[in-house]
């Protein structure tokens, strides 16, 4: 586990933790849980991950606690997210959650990956996402 990380990020890491056990996962049997918090927000969002038989309905774990939490507070810059699965080597979002992080983001939004032993790494989202496709003029 890394060490001194703030309380807050601990105690998001318990909520991530805690909705992994929730995770519908009859398909991968891979639970993943998430959570975000917003700046200037106090509530962690969380979320786990939902499968289907439809793959394409689908849901990540992350993209689930994003949109609790726009359902509740509406769109917001992400202060961090973390995001636990029951991996020795502690896994990343996928791409389409990459994706969906990047219309909330600030490009030095700490991502923190854990496993069931606690917080593992931390990367900067600039660093997983160097490129997001998000540059355009409308």
């Amino acid at each position: 586990m890394l060490e001194k990380l703030h309380p807050d990020v601990v105690d998001a890491y318990e909520k991530a933790l805690k909705a992994r056990e929730n995770s519908y996962s009859p398909y991968s049997h891979f639970k993943v849980g998430a959570a975000v918090k917003f700046k200037g927000f106090e509530q962690v969002f969380y979320g786990c991950n939902v499968e289907n038989a439809s793959y394409g309905a689908t849901i990540c774990a992350e993209r689930n606690a994003i949109w609790s939490g726009v359902a509740a507070i509406g769109k917001q810059d992400m202060e961090y997210l973390i995001v636990v699965a029951d991996q020795e080597e502690p896994v990343p979002p996928c791409a389409l959650c990459l994706q969906v992080i990047s219309e909330f983001y600030d490009a030095e939004m700490p991502i923190y990956l854990g496993n069931l032993k606690g917080i593992q790494k931390v990367y900067l989202l600039k660093e997983i996402l160097p490129v997001p496709f998000n540059n355009f003029v409308a």
